[in-house]
């Protein structure tokens, strides 16, 4: 899953969903050196990922793209399960999603210091451009997908073209996203209760 289902999945809760945003960056046991709650975070998305890319759904969903995308496929799926997240966003929050993601930026601006030093570079541009709620759109997702391609694969990916895909399978893969991310609500329930 990408940033807006890492940020969800967090309950509301502040701590955890700061350590869900930033863990991609935190390797190993580094995450001690967090608060409590950060780390809980931390865990809560290494198990989100985990469960996320052994989902036969999931699996699914990477293998009508893995001819054209290898390895990135996941990557593109990731992105993608994002945009039906947002798109469809009134079926799982009450909070309008621009509020939502405007409390979101707030609380990373207000615990600036303790994120790490790539989060911190990259939050101007994030919020700026606001990703988070471009997710919701086809040209928003196909401007991430370019991004993506372009500056962190240097090319070499060709995950911008992934758009076609979408647009070709787009039922198919919405519904593979419904289904896999009821699963999910349940499992990062029961696993943050765990914590």
């Amino acid at each position: 899953m990408n940033y807006l289902a890492h940020i969800y999945l967090s309950e509301e809760n502040e701590g955890i969903t700061i350590g869900n945003f930033i863990a991609d960056g935190i390797k190993g046991k580094k995450y001690l050196k967090f608060p409590e709650e950060i780390q809980k975070g931390i865990i809560l998305h290494r198990a989100i990922d985990s469960f996320t890319d052994q989902h036969p759904i999931v699996k699914k969903s990477t293998k009508r793209l893995h001819k054209n995308y290898g390895h990135y496929s996941g990557v593109i799926v990731d992105i993608l399960y994002d945009h039906f997240l947002a798109k469809n966003w009134k079926r799982y929050s009450d909070t309008p999603l621009e509020e939502y993601i405007d409390t979101f930026y707030i609380l990373l601006r207000s615990n600036i210091e303790i994120l790490p030093m790539r989060i911190q570079k990259m939050m101007p541009y994030m919020i700026s451009d606001n990703w988070l709620l471009s997710y919701a759109s086809l040209k928003g997702i196909s401007k991430i997908l370019y991004q993506m391609n372009y500056y962190r694969t240097k090319q070499k990916s060709k995950m911008n073209f992934a758009i076609l895909e979408l647009e070709k399978y787009y039922d198919e893969f919405e519904s593979e996203f419904t289904s896999f991310f009821e699963e999910l609500r349940t499992f990062s329930q029961h696993k943050i209760k765990s914590l």
